[in-house]
């Protein structure tokens, strides 16, 4: 039973260490951690580095219908870090009646939320330009055959 206890503070230190940069961390802060969540290094700090960190979270997030992330498919029109480090995601769906338009916007505010050095995220859904394919990526329309 001694072995497993050491194993798992062991296993919880070097939690710490990899997904929050040091080791002084209690404990219970790792359950902050989320499954299916992408930790980014506490030491983001950079605007610019918060604001990438925030898009590689958003190209994991997929519209149900259609097998290609929301920011490659053009959904994502803009993501701005405020100074008290809330980011501002603006973003559009396929159509109003898009039948994910009652889960994908959450779905981006928790996960912009789950990246570290984020503090708040705000989900601001517009219909104004309206999505087109000409606002997916290359690789987007490559994927999706348009190419």
């Amino acid at each position: 039973m001694r072995i497993y206890l050491l194993l798992a503070i062991s296993l919880i230190n070097t939690l710490k260490i990899k997904y929050f940069g040091h080791k002084n961390l209690p404990a219970f802060l790792l359950f902050r951690f989320r499954l299916n969540s992408h930790p980014v290094s506490e030491e983001v700090i950079n605007d610019t580095d918060l604001k990438s960190a925030v898009i590689e979270v958003l190209k994991t997030i997929f519209d149900p219908e259609i097998p290609v992330n929301i920011y490659d498919l053009g959904l994502i029109y803009e993501v701005n870090v405020m100074p008290d480090k809330a980011v501002e995601i603006v973003m559009t769906l396929t159509s109003p009646s898009c039948p994910a338009a009652g889960t994908l916007p959450g779905e981006v505010e928790q996960k912009a939320k789950g990246v570290a050095g984020v503090k708040d995220a705000v989900i601001e859904l517009v219909f104004d330009p309206s999505w087109n394919q000409e606002m997916m990526s290359e690789e987007a329309k490559l994927e999706l055959g348009f190419l």
